[in-house]
């Protein structure tokens, strides 16, 4: 194995020194992409550093980073770690109070703004920080924007002319074992946790992900997931430091899918929602072709499926499969972009297993990944060649994974984070004494060795008449209906289970034709009779293939969806189910207003 670099800036260095001129970031302007070299990118960075130095900031203290992604995100904040700073991202959708707690928890004296507009909504929080000496602007003039507020080539040109000792003095001082950056995590059961990473764990994990997946410097990497993750930053951030990969700045999420076609990234790394989107999109595709061309493409799904799950049992692929690779498979990758991609990954998040399906059908196997920030991202990832469909992978090399008594996954490695930040009994309850990591996560090891995730254990439901359900398994199953884009189980504490379905609007139009119903949008199908009976079959479907105390006995739809504004989801689009009871509070008790125990049905 490969020397690792022991810092964060070790490792830019070491990727300076090694693929200098080669492109490390690219970016839109002006209507075109332009570069910037690893050289280029060390120099921005440690210029910010001593930028950062220069505005006051104080080895040990933290570095808030509001931004979409942007090269400047990184600058910022590899350019903290230099300087000896804790740099923690924002999400950019999130409420400002959730960027106080942030803040202040992080004991950031400086933040780095990307706009007006949301400097404007940031600095309504000025007097509640006292500890906020400065806040630097990317995108306009510093002190213009009011008192405290420094234009980003402002705070470059200080760094310029500051002396270059102190930085290098700060840079010396660091070892592997400090703390490198902070990680909040989404808060799905609670306010959001500073997770403590070290330059160790975020070092060893992205040479160990490299390595694994064999990154090489001509690889090209699409960056578009919040930074403020963890998953983005190991995909973004550190993994291409180690081969000197190149990262692409999306313009945004919404222009995902043209930045694809654009791109055409080697890696591709998404969440389950995107990955659900997509083939949402070649679906519809499909149903518009010629008759002529749907039939061949569902032969060349049936070839594709037949060989995907051959190569997982490692056996040949059927003869016609190249065949079926060039009449179709090939069309739609170059269609999405995905032409290049020899690696495409799926994290973050549970994968229904109807849509790794799909994309397995055509060619496209969707590896999987485990982990989460308190183990510097990744557990367990899939590999080409060694993976298996509902399963998440096989344990890292040099990390450890086991299950425990009660069925909690375990987990112990160099990647274990040094504990949540102001937190010692948390940190106690999830850290033991023989430093396992307790994920809060149920699961199982086959006898090959890969784990599968069935649910997470704080969110099991305890039914009135005693029975444990993991929701996630029940919610999967009730995404597969067409129609449906998000379900939330309820029922803990009640007799049965119910759900709260919200409706995709890019299907429910094919949908509701296939039931005979007028509705053409989410607000026409939710009160439509004949789409509403429509369901309660499909959910009658979903039933049949559960016990019978895990079958959904009523569901309501929620018109308006679930939104991260709202606070229902994490900017990964996890559910926020807390949050989701509370604001469908009325909702939930109307499903159990006369304590009945009835067949599935819309109220």
């Amino acid at each position: 194995m490969e020397a690792r670099p022991g810092t964060v800036v070790a490792a830019l260095e070491a990727a300076a020194r090694e693929h200098g001129p080669r492109p490390a970031l690219h970016f839109r302007s002006g209507g075109a992409w332009r570069s910037l070299t690893w050289a280029e990118y060390r120099d921005r960075a440690l210029t910010a550093g001593r930028g950062l130095a220069a505005l006051g900031l104080e080895p040990g203290r933290g570095v808030a980073i509001l931004s979409a992604n942007r090269p400047e995100w990184l600058f910022g904040a590899v350019g903290a770690v230099a300087a000896g700073g804790v740099p923690a991202g924002l999400y950019t959708t999130s409420a400002p109070e959730q960027w106080l707690h942030v803040v202040g928890h992080a004991g950031a004296t400086v933040a780095i703004v990307e706009n007006r507009e949301l400097l404007e909504r940031f600095a309504t929080l000025r007097e509640r920080l006292p500890d906020l000496r400065c806040i630097v602007l990317i995108d306009g003039a510093g002190g213009a924007a009011g008192e405290g507020i420094v234009a980003w080539e402002e705070m470059l040109a200080r760094g310029r002319e500051a002396p270059a000792g102190e930085l290098e003095r700060r840079i010396a001082a660091q070892r592997p074992e400090d703390l490198a950056t902070l990680i909040y995590t989404s808060g799905t059961t609670g306010p959001p946790k500073g997770v403590m990473l070290s330059h160790r764990n975020l070092t060893w994990t992205a040479a160990a992900v490299a390595e694994a997946f064999g990154e090489r410097p001509d690889d090209a990497i699409l960056c578009y997931l919040p930074l403020g993750h963890v998953a983005e930053q190991m995909v973004s951030v550190h993994a291409p430091m180690v081969r000197g990969a190149g990262v692409w700045f999306a313009e945004s999420l919404d222009r995902l899918a043209e930045s694809l076609r654009d791109v055409h990234p080697t890696v591709f790394f998404s969440v389950p929602r995107v990955w659900e989107k997509m083939q949402a999109a070649i679906q519809e595709a499909g149903r518009r072709a010629p008759a002529w061309q749907r039939s061949l493409g569902a032969w060349a799904r049936g070839v594709g499926l037949a060989g995907g799950r051959a190569e997982q049992r490692g056996e040949r692929r059927p003869l016609l499969y190249p065949l079926a690779e060039r009449l179709v498979f090939r069309r739609v990758r170059e269609r999405t972009g995905l032409d290049r991609a020899r690696l495409c990954l799926s994290g973050a998040a549970p994968i229904s297993g109807d849509t790794l399906e799909f994309f397995l059908s055509l060619g496209i196997p969707i590896l999987e990944i485990y982990g989460q920030s308190e183990c510097s991202g990744p557990t367990t990832f899939s590999l080409p060649g060694s993976y298996r469909t509902g399963r998440v992978g096989t344990p890292m090399p040099g990390t450890e994974l086991r299950i425990a008594d009660d069925g909690e996954i375990l987990v112990r490695g160099p990647h274990v984070f040094l504990g949540y930040r102001g937190d010692p009994e948390g940190t106690g309850e999830t850290v033991d004494g023989d430093s396992w990591l307790h994920t809060g996560d149920v699961g199982s090891i086959d006898e090959e060795g890969f784990l599968a995730v069935t649910d997470r254990k704080k969110e099991l439901i305890i039914t009135s008449g005693g029975k444990n359900v993991g929701p996630q398994v029940i919610e999967v199953e009730l995404q597969r209906i067409p129609a449906v884009e998000r379900a939330v189980v309820v029922g803990d504490g009640r007799r049965y289970l119910a759900a709260l379905l919200t409706l995709d609007p890019e299907r429910v139009g094919v949908a509701a034709e296939a039931a005979g119903s007028e509705a053409r949008d989410v607000e026409a199908a939710a009160v439509c009779p004949r789409f509403r009976a429509a369901l309660e079959r499909e959910v009658e479907v979903v039933n049949s293939r559960l016990a019978r105390f895990e079958t959904i006995k009523r569901f309501a739809i929620l018109p308006g969806g679930l939104s991260v504004e709202a606070g229902e989801l994490t900017p990964t689009l996890k559910l926020k189910r807390r949050v989701i009871y509370r604001n469908n509070a009325e909702e939930i008790e109307a499903l159990y207003g006369d304590g009945g125990n009835e067949p599935a049905r819309a109220d």
